[in-house]
């Protein structure tokens, strides 16, 4: 079959890290025997490309030097910056839709795949109307949380894009209950998959050293990373730990002053983007992975955690918040420990728990890895995106 995806940014060059789930997705779909396509913005003058073999159309919608809404961070975080974004916007959308119909007219796909449909439904439509092909939306809860916040007068435009899709998709059911809350339909639960320790087997980092944590994230308000500090603060009067932080952002200024603040310069090392080998140690060195999600100034939390199931493929054992997405992956007391959002001593307690428990700790992460294999194998999701495409478009069984 020919899939268009609809995307609001796609990786600029062979070595750009951003969407990795979703280049996952397109590669294993092409080599499962699907002609899958990228529809996206263009960044700072960026044309057509061919990325990994797969065509990636680009649209233009201003000058080159003023080309950033996307890729660097969140549109819907862009477009509250200014009116300069606000204005960026509208060149988008009214670009991006006859840039969509276009393409598609010219391609004639069997199926629209709309990844992000706030704004992004308005490019499906597009693209239907010109491949006359139906049309399939993923949501993944940002977009849905800034509709119930800050966007709220889109709501019914996004109510139209779940009624007229002939699918739509939610990564977790805590994403699925907010798309009902808009408009009640029968959706399905396609999470993320991950390649991380696939084909490999972890051994447990040695014991008698200083404990690893890891946490792999953007650093901003929603990731709870200031809870994760003093919970290590609260930790290293017991027992010898250090915190390893993979990433950055908006939060990362003030996280250095807490780490100053708490007297936790030796303990807590800032990584910023690191290449996937040595991502790949670290999740293998960790001692615990945790990620101490909390419900931020704008509603927005975690709606699945796909961190958690990298960690999981690694057989790490894992601390999390008990919150949105989150409780899809973990299982409290079965395949990690899941603790309250915004208390570091829980999460301290949790820590050490595993920690001074080694048997405990193999135990989650064998149980994490089997969870992780069972549910969010990419075999598994290719099957299930595969089956939804041939029944939207009528054609009969999956290559």
């Amino acid at each position: 079959m020919k899939i268009l995806y609809v995307a609001t940014a796609y990786p600029r060059s062979e070595t750009d890290v951003i969407t990795p789930w979703l280049v996952e997705t397109v590669r294993r779909l092409r080599a499962a025997g699907d002609d899958v396509r990228v529809f996206t913005s263009s960044y700072r003058g960026l044309g057509n490309q061919t990325i990994g073999g797969v065509p990636v159309y680009r649209f233009r919608y201003c000058l080159k030097q003023l080309e950033d809404l996307t890729h660097d961070e969140t549109a819907i975080d862009r477009i509250k910056k200014g009116i300069h974004y606000k204005l960026l916007a509208v060149l988008y959308l009214f670009f991006g839709t006859f840039a969509a119909w276009r393409v598609a007219r010219r391609e004639r796909f069997d199926v629209i795949h709309v990844h992000w449909p706030l704004p992004h439904a308005l490019f499906g439509w597009a693209a239907a109307a010109g491949s006359r092909a139906p049309v399939v939306v993923s949501f993944y809860g940002a977009e849905l949380r800034a509709a119930r916040h800050g966007f709220r007068l889109l709501r019914p435009f996004l109510r139209r894009a779940i009624k007229s899709a002939a699918a739509v998709t939610a990564i977790s059911r805590h994403t699925a209950d907010d798309v009902k809350e808009l408009c009640d339909r029968e959706l399905e639960i396609v999470p993320y998959g991950t390649t991380a320790g696939e084909g490999r087997k972890s051994e447990p980092p040695p014991q008698n050293r200083i404990r690893q944590l890891l946490f792999v994230g953007r650093l901003v308000e929603r990731k709870g990373v200031a809870f994760l500090l003093r919970a290590t603060g609260l930790l290293k009067c017991d027992i010898p730990v250090h915190l390893n932080i993979v990433g950055t952002g908006s939060e990362e200024p003030a996280l250095h002053r807490l780490v100053k603040e708490l007297d936790l310069e030796r303990e807590v090392t800032f990584h910023g983007f690191v290449s996937a080998g040595t991502l790949a140690a670290l999740y293998r060195n960790c001692d615990v992975f945790v990620l101490p999600a909390v419900v931020d100034a704008k509603g927005d939390t975690e709606g699945l955690g796909v961190v958690l199931i990298e960690a999981m493929s690694y057989r790490r054992p894992v601390v999390a918040s008990n919150l949105g997405g989150i409780v899809d992956i973990v299982i409290h007391e079965q395949n990690g420990l899941l603790v309250p959002p915004q208390g570091p001593e829980a999460l301290a307690a949790a820590v050490h728990r595993i920690i001074a428990d080694p048997e405990f700790a193999r135990r989650l992460g064998e149980a994490g890895f089997r969870h992780v294999r069972d549910n969010y194998s990419w075999s598994a999701i290719i099957a299930r995106l595969q089956s939804i495409y041939r029944r939207v478009a009528g054609r009969p069984g999956a290559r």
